[in-house]
């Protein structure tokens, strides 16, 4: 039997009083969705330990069955892997977004969702001015980024910032947490000092205003870490050939890391306006290459980062009919059957804006095994399955068992 993962990032919520008190999940029309829930298996999954923080690099790793308190370094480290970046020992490799400050404030985590033809001319320019023998930027996708420094120690706090738009920066600077760490957090804080001078008037910046957007003037770096020492998934559980498809370079460096072919699809954006069907039909074509694939769709995690209720509700309509019917019904010719389990990763609830550690709803089916009592996919009726709540690694050795 195969097997194929559909992610849809973030896309659980908690109840909404200015929607009858319903989440996102329960007021989408998703019938393909709910015929998963219907008849498949369900239960809830715990994808974040209580000791770490409930970041997207957290949640897929546990999804995927890694012990995440054990072998995660960073969501940096992640990003460079997707990026071709080889680390060295001693590189401190963290995520750098570009991001929107006004008013000495974070007004969001994206630079209101910059272009990654933008972003490449603005990371290259201060790659030009800041970077070093030591310092080197790296453009990704969208607001999405790298940074490197050579020799640098990891023991400082940080912020996402995804976690706190409305908040003065300047509350949220790094600090040290030892004294070995100072040289490299004061060095941060400069940086992001530095690209907003830098970056304030940049033509880039000065165009996006104008036309009513968002400026990407300032650069936030977090989540820092070293090279990890992360077992494939052929190791951990036997699986011989594996595929991962993303818009996301997180996700396609958890991908590298677990010996998975990374793929990617023209048009993937990480937003609403993704290439669905795109997605839809390489996950196919992987799945005849492939005896297991990792499909995952970002959209609806954005949209709960802006609160955009109506927006995530949508998202969740896009995957159920773009993505979810087209894998059903593809599926079902294939010569060898196939596992669908259908989850998020982690809750993103529009009320605030970022990511909680709740136990997300997950459901699987696997055609011939007998249905639950879960008639619908939600937050809610998927407490009714046979699976009750799993955490650790629980979820993919049931999945592919």
């Amino acid at each position: 039997m195969k097997h194929i993962i559909i992610l849809g990032d973030g896309m659980s919520d908690e109840p909404l009083a200015a929607y009858g008190g319903k989440t996102p999940l329960q007021m989408a029309n998703k019938p393909h969705i709910d015929w998963l829930a219907k008849n498949g298996q369900s239960g809830l999954l715990k994808t974040v330990p209580e000791s770490m923080h409930p970041g997207s690099e957290i949640a897929n790793m546990a999804v995927l069955g890694y012990n995440v308190e054990k072998v995660f370094e960073g969501r940096g480290v992640l990003e460079a892997a997707s990026m071709g970046v080889e680390l060295q020992p001693g590189d401190l490799g963290l995520r750098c977004n570009l991001i929107c400050v006004e008013d000495e404030k974070i007004k969001n985590h994206s630079a209101g969702h910059i272009s990654t033809e933008e972003a490449e001319v603005l990371i290259q320019y201060l790659n030009e001015k800041l970077g070093t023998d030591r310092i080197k930027f790296y453009s990704g996708v969208s607001y999405r980024h790298l940074l490197v420094i050579k020799e640098g120690i990891k023991d400082f706090s940080f912020t996402p910032p995804h976690d706190v738009p409305g908040t003065p920066f300047r509350d949220c600077l790094p600090q040290a947490k030892t004294e070995a760490a100072k040289e490299t957090s004061d060095l941060i804080t400069e940086l992001i000092m530095k690209s907003q001078e830098l970056l304030e008037n940049h033509p880039i910046n000065q165009k996006r205003r104008e036309a009513g957007k968002d400026a990407g003037n300032s650069v936030w770096p977090w989540s820092p870490g070293y090279k990890p020492a992360m077992p494939t998934l052929k190791e951990m559980f036997g699986i011989e050939n594996s595929a991962v498809i993303s818009a996301v370079d997180l996700i396609h460096g958890i991908g590298v890391y677990a010996g998975m072919k990374v793929i990617h699809v023209e048009g993937a954006t990480g937003l609403y306006d993704t290439n669905y069907e795109g997605k839809a039909q390489a996950a196919i074509e992987a799945l005849n290459e492939n005896d297991f694939v990792y499909l995952h769709i970002e959209a609806s995690d954005e949209a709960g980062h802006e609160g955009d209720v109506e927006l995530k509700t949508k998202t969740i309509e896009y995957l159920d009919q773009r993505v979810v019917k087209y894998i059903l019904e593809e599926t079902a010719k294939m010569d060898e059957e196939v596992a669908i389990a259908i989850l998020p990763d982690h809750p993103t609830p529009c009320a605030l804006k970022t990511h909680t550690r709740d136990a997300v709803p997950f459901s699987i089916y696997k055609p011939g095994t007998e249905a639950d009592a879960v008639e619908v996919y939600d937050e809610f009726d998927t407490h009714n399955g046979v699976f009750g709540t799993l955490e650790g690694d629980q979820f993919i050795r049931t999945f592919l068992k």
